[in-house]
């Protein structure tokens, strides 16, 4: 398992934890099993692209039945997360980062944020939103305590570069960054830089070109 997992290409775990969530929500409605052609399709995808991934990671169907729901779920876990559940911290507790926790602490994933950092007087030493949240100079000797892995990060852009080399310091294994300023870290650190407003513009451009050919 763990070579297939080390092997699969970005695009491919990006649709496996959609397939997950979609098969989740299937299992809940009592569905036991699921033909590629219907995952397909909530999927707007081909059944050919589901199988593809699905042999990818080494998963085959009963070709009477479809894909066993739940063992498909388990599976894909085993591919996308480690044995124990990875612990999260989030930089940054304004409106976005509370929003971003809730998201992520009531979707029943086994990352966990176990950890808030601000700077507000008010919020540090605090629980918000049910996480305990630190001053940011705590920051490495927190993220050892906790065993922290993965880092969110909702700070004001004018604050983010400066949390780079505490990122580093501390360890940090992966970062999820939702400024809209660009952050570089050494190999070996896995990031995703997401900037809402660079999507939006993206999304307000396509809709401005198909107004302009309709």
């Amino acid at each position: 398992m763990a070579n297939i997992a080390s092997n699969i290409p970005e695009k491919t775990i990006e649709r496996l934890s959609e397939y997950r969530r979609t098969l989740i929500k299937c299992h809940a409605q009592g569905i036991t099993h699921i033909f590629s052609h219907v995952l397909a399709g909530m999927h707007g995808i081909t059944a050919v692209q589901v199988r593809r991934d699905l042999m990818l990671i080494g998963f085959s169907s009963d070709t009477k039945k479809g894909y066993d729901v739940k063992v498909l779920i388990d599976f894909i876990d085993n591919i996308l997360y480690s044995e124990q559940p990875m612990n999260m911290a989030i930089i940054g507790m304004g409106h976005l980062g509370q929003a971003v926790t809730r998201y992520f602490n009531g979707k029943g994933l086994k990352l966990r944020i176990t950890a808030a950092f601000d700077i507000d007087p008010q919020k540090v030493g605090s629980m918000v939103d049910n996480i305990p949240c630190y001053h940011i100079d705590e920051f490495e000797q927190r993220v050892d305590e906790l065993d922290i892995s993965i880092v969110i990060v909702t700070s004001p852009t004018s604050a983010a570069a400066a949390l780079v080399l505490p990122i580093i310091n501390a360890g940090i294994k992966g970062v999820l960054n939702f400024t809209s300023a660009p952050l570089n870290f050494p190999q070996g650190i896995v990031v995703e830089n997401y900037d809402i407003t660079t999507l939006l513009e993206k999304v307000a451009y396509f809709v401005k070109v198909a107004e302009d050919n309709s």
